[in-house]
């Protein structure tokens, strides 16, 4: 009988350690969380940006001006001022011998040019500086209103000489006149001496040839 008692009361403690157990389990466990890394997030774009292919050229030569980071597939305006450059308008600062390329290069100017950007909000646009200075690029989308500017320093050939004008012809006076005359006057005398000579040498030939008959 003791016994029995005793088996019963294993038998309780364990069915009671095992209820627990049994609830715990039959509780959802949590998800596990996924370490695999999501598709990559686009960066935003950075600035807009203005470069040249050659930031100092000489007059005549093509620079390319390359834009980034603009509004895709949108129209760009380009406004190019030029003014002269420190200490002269030739290039390299020295003055030009020329005074009226001189006064052209001294003078500032504006120059308007247009672009496309491709998907990507870039374009290349090619410039061909004709004068001499320092030229200040400003680039600005139309769509986006995104801009950006940068500069370029355009240089005289060392080897080209300045480009003079003609010397204007001066009047002749009398005094310039006066040696050509005496010249050609002394040139008709002598023609004139050997025309009378050759008329009496011809006319005395002919005079001894009748006396001989």
């Amino acid at each position: 009988m003791r016994l029995t008692r005793i088996i019963m009361a294993i038998t309780v403690g364990m069915a009671v350690v095992a209820v627990p157990a049994a609830a715990g389990a039959a509780q959802p466990q949590p998800q596990p969380t996924s370490t695999l890394p999501g598709p990559p997030q686009p960066y935003p774009p950075g600035p807009a940006s203005l470069t040249l292919s050659d930031p100092s050229v000489f007059v005549g030569e093509t620079v390319d001006i390359i834009g980034r980071n603009f509004g895709p597939n949108e129209t760009v305006d380009i406004v190019i001022v030029r003014r002269p450059m420190d200490g002269g308008g030739a290039g390299g600062g020295a003055p030009s011998d020329d005074p009226d390329t001189e006064s052209e290069d001294r003078a500032s100017d504006t120059t308007t040019l247009t672009a496309r950007t491709n998907s990507r909000g870039e374009f290349v646009r090619p410039f061909t500086p004709r004068r001499t200075g320092v030229y200040t690029i400003t680039a600005t989308g139309r769509t986006s209103g995104l801009s950006a500017s940068t500069e370029l320093r355009v240089l005289r050939r060392h080897h080209e000489p300045p480009h003079h004008k003609p010397p204007h012809h001066l009047p002749v006076t009398g005094s310039s006149l006066e040696t050509p005359m005496k010249i050609g006057g002394g040139l008709v005398a002598t023609g004139t001496l050997l025309l009378l000579g050759t008329v009496l040498w011809r006319r005395r030939n002919r005079l001894g040839a009748g006396g001989t008959h």
